[in-house]
């Protein structure tokens, strides 16, 4: 049996079958573990959600900022983007299954037996583990309650950028969601910026990739996650694993095999 993680797939389903292949992969024995952002800008979402939703408890992915904005435009609050290649979402059959099975996906998972923690984006450098799990479970809850359209409509904003355990309501909610699906740099008094994803060594002094601060769980878990494609699966620290190498802009599609650490890539197909 093995584990294997995999970065943000983007509607890249080709790409993910022949990664797959590589390894032989059986979901009988092996497990699929996935850092989100399973649709937009590749050419079949449709079949990555499908196929990751088949495999049950054999896969377990989070939920991306990609994911989240296919929810809003599911519920008519944002428009689509002609460069996310969704149609075929909106005209599906299991178009309401499967948008059900999405706004079910955990923000923050840990493996029972291998401790590692995945999440989308990143952690909090505010937070420890105990509070970035209850925190996962509460914008969870949201998720997956009645009102979770009222929410998501208002998502769409860059505030607040610091933890208050103090907040509440929809505040207490964004700043969750966006540390989890959207966040990159934080200043170095641990405020999130959204403006820049340039790769670390192109960006303000200022600024910090949130893993480079100051924060002993980002010294000792091991944490994985995706979302920031100029990276190139790089971080400064050897426990930080980054698995978004960009296959939907052109690069490739990358997957770490846990038990080995042994690496695993597939260009993208022209």
């Amino acid at each position: 049996m093995a584990t294997y993680i995999v970065g943000d797939l983007h509607g890249c389903f080709k790409e993910l079958q022949a990664l797959l292949a590589q390894v032989s992969f059986n979901p009988q024995d092996d497990e699929l573990w996935l850092t989100g952002d399973l649709v937009a800008r590749g050419e079949d979402s449709l079949a990555c959600l499908r196929f990751v939703k088949s495999l049950g408890n054999k896969a377990q992915t989070v939920l991306g900022n990609h994911d989240l904005h296919l929810l809003s435009t599911l519920l008519g609050i944002k428009k689509v983007k002609p460069s996310d290649h969704v149609d075929s979402i909106f005209t599906a059959e299991d178009r309401e299954e499967l948008q059900k099975w999405l706004r079910n996906q955990p923000l923050a998972i840990q493996h029972p037996k291998h401790g590692f923690v995945l999440v989308h984006a990143g952690i909090s450098p505010e937070w420890d583990l105990p509070t970035t799990f209850r925190c996962a479970r509460e914008a969870e809850k949201v998720l997956k309650s009645d009102h979770y359209a009222d929410y998501i409509a208002q998502m769409y904003e860059n505030t607040p950028d610091h933890w208050d355990e103090q907040l509440t309501g929809i505040e207490r909610w964004r700043y969750i969601v966006n540390v989890f699906t959207r966040m990159r740099f934080c200043y170095t008094d641990k405020r999130l910026d959204f403006a820049c994803k340039l790769p670390i060594e192109e960006a303000p002094s200022e600024l910090k990739a949130w893993f480079e601060l100051d924060n002993p769980h980002f010294a000792k878990e091991s944490i994985i996650f995706g979302h920031w494609a100029s990276l190139m699966g790089k971080s400064t620290r050897p426990n930080i694993y980054a698995l978004d190498t960009g296959c939907a802009w052109g690069n490739h599609l990358t997957m770490l095999r846990w038990e080995d650490k042994q690496y695993f890539t597939q260009a993208r197909f022209r």
